[in-house]
């Protein structure tokens, strides 16, 4: 089972200065193009963009991985913006929560929901003569890891941490706290140049700036950049993770059900993505997402079995201050001795199959246990949406040999990709003509989960399958405008 979550990749990069204290740094102590927030900026404009007077980075093979220290701080509010898209078939629609009421984004600010696009240009300056100048232009994920820079700040920001890809994906949230700084540049992209020193330019670009109110001094800021050649460096991996919500420490008693009418989640899915044929045109790969859109996260909670590799799984309810109101059983979790698994698999959460023409069961996947995890953020506008989940990585899930108990939540608008990666998944096409298939992603497939609708469970994905035994091909009609990954993973 492979994940598709936000990672942070690349060398470390070491800055010159501590973390910034913005407003301990006056006005007039600012010049134009020096590090430091552009405090003149903050009767009109809701950022001020800062960065280290320096900065240090390591390249291998001719690319160095870094941010630069870059950093966005929201000035007076928190700096907030919502995307959305209407059907699959339209453009992502962005807005700006301004102080005064949202304010729709220029056209073509998201083709994803990843990041602002074309954000940022950097002009590369090598201090050698010789060499050429570079300019590329970056997109902006303002869900970095963020950090409090004003002492009266706000204790806790409650913004997302990441922009998750899915090509599918309805909806997302990027945000700043008032007096947080964000980074904005992803190190998985590395800036393709060797050891040396440089005068990197960083600019937000004209369209941006003018829209939030920035001067062209303000949107533009200078870094020394010195590059060390590190042929045995390492990436390290900067995404941290947090202790899952903890089971409960004994099985439920009493009735089963749940009290009144408060909130449940509704599993949907989500069209299959990634899809191709294997190398030896035997066996259809994809990747598959089930989400939920409800108003209440799905919890289910495990318990072991006395001597056994089997756990009961229950169905908890909650209402919406989070108070638990009743539990459900909901089938059984069993442990995955496989050397790529080694976890604990829940097993009515999703089915996928291969259907006909004629939208017959033609094939099943063996994939029919799962280990629920939040590894794309699917629509963080819909009502109640967590934006800061607690469980995003299957560290935090799926148990291990000797757990007595597990919790695995599915928040809400978040969902849980499975991509084409360990055995099992795929569909084995041995035996099966040529022609138009459909492939089957749906959620809740026995209905013991509780959820508000069972309606939106299924989606359908049509393919063509044709060549010759052995080595076949898959042709896969575009779903709207999207346009996705050749094979599954996160931007």
């Amino acid at each position: 089972m492979s994940r598709s979550v936000s990672r942070a990749l690349g060398l470390v990069t070491t800055l010159a200065l501590a973390v910034p204290v913005a407003a301990s740094i006056p006005a007039h102590a600012q010049e134009p193009g020096r590090s430091g927030p552009a405090t003149a900026a903050r009767a009109v404009s809701p950022i001020s963009l800062w960065a280290p007077a320096k900065a240090t980075a390591y390249t291998y093979r001719h690319k160095a991985w870094t941010d630069l220290g870059l950093r966005i701080i929201a000035e007076g509010t928190p700096f907030e913006i919502r995307a959305h898209r209407p059907s699959y078939d339209e453009g992502i629609v962005a807005t700006w929560s301004s102080g005064t009421g949202d304010v729709t984004l220029p056209d073509s600010s998201m083709s994803d929901f990843s990041g602002l696009e074309r954000f940022v240009t950097l002009t590369i300056d090598p201090k050698k003569k010789g060499e050429d100048t570079q300019t590329v232009t970056r997109k902006a994920c303002l869900n970095g890891y963020s950090e409090r820079v004003r002492v009266d700040a706000p204790a806790t920001s409650p913004y997302p941490v990441g922009c998750w890809y899915n090509p599918y994906s309805l909806g997302s949230v990027q945000g700043i706290q008032t007096g947080w700084a964000s980074p904005i540049l992803a190190q998985e992209r590395p800036l393709k140049i060797g050891a040396g020193n440089y005068t990197v330019t960083a600019t937000i670009t004209p369209h941006y700036a003018t829209f939030f109110g920035l001067t062209p001094a303000e949107a533009t800021r200078t870094i020394d950049l010195t590059v060390t050649d590190d042929t045995g460096g390492e990436g390290v991996d900067r995404a941290t993770h947090s202790t899952a919500p903890r089971p409960a420490d004994h099985r439920p008693t009493g009735p089963q059900g749940r009290a009144g009418d408060g909130p449940v989640p509704d599993l949907r899915s989500l069209p299959a993505w990634g899809i191709n044929m294997a190398e030896n045109g035997n066996f259809l790969r994809f990747s598959a997402t089930v989400w939920n859109a409800g108003n209440s996260p799905l919890v289910v909670d495990g318990f072991r079995r006395d001597g056994e590799d089997e756990m009961d799984a229950y169905q908890y309810f909650f209402d919406a201050d989070g108070t638990q109101t009743g539990y459900q059983d909901v089938g059984h979790m069993h442990w995955d001795p496989k050397p790529s698994h080694q976890h604990w698999h829940f097993e009515d959460f999703a089915r996928y199959s291969l259907l006909d023409k004629d939208e017959v069961e033609a094939v099943r996947s063996k994939k029919e246990a799962f280990c629920l995890a939040n590894t794309d953020a699917v629509d963080l506008t819909v009502p109640d949406a967590a934006w800061r989940p607690e469980n995003t990585d299957l560290s935090t899930s799926c148990g291990d040999y000797s757990s007595l108990s597990i919790r695995e939540v599915l928040a809400s608008g978040w969902g849980d990709t499975y991509t084409q990666y360990r055995a099992g998944q795929s569909f084995d096409l041995r035996g099966l003509p040529n022609g138009t298939y459909y492939i089957a992603v749906v959620a809740n497939p026995e209905g013991n989960l509780v959820e508000a609708s069972t309606d939106n469970n299924v989606a359908l994905r049509q393919i063509k399958i044709s060549g010759k035994p052995d080595h076949r091909k898959v042709t896969v009609p575009q779903v709207g405008i999207i346009e996705e990954e050749q094979y599954g993973g996160t931007g």
